[in-house]
């Protein structure tokens, strides 16, 4: 007969290998929380995409709101194949799939030049460029060693930790930025979250950061800092029709767009790469990578056609799945439904999008640091040698030094402007092209003398 001490022992691993698996279903009662918190952190940063293009192209309100829960709906099937995997397409890895932010500076001129449908059209095109890149990504597999792929991550976690200070301040372009309650619901996040994490066992460590938003949440509504008047108003389902807004297909509008698609791959794989680092700690297989970008790819044809905008793996996620250490990857199909739901019940949207971007800030600013510190960690498996150092240092001067100094490319086209104001396109393609014209011949002269 096992003792009790043994049979607790054995309970205990089963709960670890639940989450910590990531091919493994945990009971519902963990999965459920998980799977919400890895949505939550992402979710404000989805809907801004159609907020930020539907403004800028003058659409009436009830355009706007049906592009908001299109974003939803269109992140939770996306979410859903990355995830579960549908034949060869999807990573079958903890994604989280979005609105991606990097297009936004080439579509709003293409949305307001030449129309929503101009918009949408281009958006498809780079969606079927970028899952074509996913399909023979294998046969370049060698542009991505873990040099390249360490400092990608690293560059992501860098470039995103100024977003996380923006939301903790209140939001970009918010009248109350920076003022004492936001510093304050963001310290309050921060503290819960730390506090779990490090001192917390069993589930309250892996939903800390949860746990944390749901604290500053109940802080913000108690000192009146939060409206509920849009909940109010919300209605209780919108279904979603393809082709509402239509498709236009224009040379000048999707060739920016095709290009900007090409080169973002390397941020999705970066991503990959990171959730594997930070959670799994060890690269990806090839077959994850193709697998990954053709699903961003095929989820960007997917959203044009349901009027939503490119789709591709938020790096909110890669800092959840270091910090927590959950890796179960029906984790995040649940906060893929969940997702898909909020698209479909705009009330339930309205609940979640109500949270205060501060409180969102000293949350996200702890996700973002751990995405840099997978990038490291997967950078201590190299060898620091001068070729290796100087990849890594031009990269990061590119990704990070180039944004600063918007007077270096002021008389560049838009859309060049854009891709460099990524900082991360400049810092990979910085990273690959001299991996590729660097000699690799250090290590044999130094073992010949």
């Amino acid at each position: 007969m096992p003792t009790n001490e043994s049979t607790t022992e054995s309970a205990e691993e089963r709960r670890v290998r639940s989450t910590h698996d990531v091919n493994a279903m945990p009971p519902l009662t963990r999965a459920i929380p998980l799977g919400l918190q890895h949505v939550l952190a992402m979710f404000v940063g989805n809907v801004t995409v159609p907020i930020i293009i539907a403004g800028a192209a003058d659409l009436p309100p009830d355009q706007t709101a049906f592009m908001i829960q299109a974003a939803m709906f269109v992140a939770g099937v996306a979410t859903l194949v990355q995830s579960l995997g549908l034949g060869p397409i999807g990573a079958r890895l903890p994604i989280v799939m979005g609105t991606s932010f990097g297009f936004v500076p080439v579509l709003i001129p293409i949305a307001v030049g030449m129309g929503l449908p101009a918009a949408l059209g281009a958006a498809l095109c780079g969606g079927i460029a970028m899952a074509l890149v996913g399909l023979f990504l294998p046969i370049f597999r060698f542009l991505f060693p873990p040099v390249v792929t360490g400092t990608f991550v690293v560059m992501l976690g860098v470039l995103l930790m100024p977003v996380g200070l923006a939301y903790w301040g209140g939001g970009f372009g918010a009248a109350d930025f920076g003022a004492t309650h936001n510093l304050l619901l963001g310290a309050l996040v921060l503290v819960v979250t730390l506090g779990l994490h490090q001192f917390g066992r069993g589930i309250w460590s892996e939903t800390a950061p949860l746990i944390g938003l749901v604290a500053g949440y109940a802080a913000a509504s108690a000192f009146g800092y939060i409206s509920f008047d849009r909940i109010g108003d919300a209605s209780w389902l919108s279904l979603p029709v393809p082709m509402y807004i239509g498709l236009e297909f224009h040379l000048a509008a999707i060739i920016p767009v095709v290009l900007l698609a090409i080169v973002t791959c390397a941020e999705s794989i970066g991503d990959i790469v990171g959730t594997t680092a930070g959670g799994l700690d060890r690269e990806p297989t090839a077959k994850e990578l193709s697998g990954g970008v053709m699903a961003d790819g095929l989820a960007s044809v997917f959203a044009a056609i349901f009027n939503a905008f490119p789709q591709i793996s938020f790096s909110q996620n890669v800092g959840m799945v270091a910090l927590t250490g959950v890796v179960s990857r029906y984790v995040v199909a649940i906060g893929g439904l969940f997702l898909l739901l909020a698209g479909l019940v705009p009330k339930l949207g309205a609940i979640i999008s109500s949270i205060p971007n501060a409180v969102l800030g000293g949350a996200v600013v702890i996700m973002f640091g751990m995405i840099a510190s997978a990038g490291i960690k997967m950078l201590s498996h190299i060898e620091f040698n001068k070729r290796n150092m100087v990849i890594i240092g031009v990269a990061l001067s590119m990704a990070i030094g180039l944004p600063a100094q918007e007077g270096l490319y002021a008389g560049f086209s838009d859309n060049v402007k854009a891709i460099i104001e990524s900082g991360l396109i400049p810092g990979a393609i910085a990273a690959i092209v001299l991996n590729l014209i660097l000699p690799q011949r250090d290590r044999e002269f130094r073992d010949s003398i």
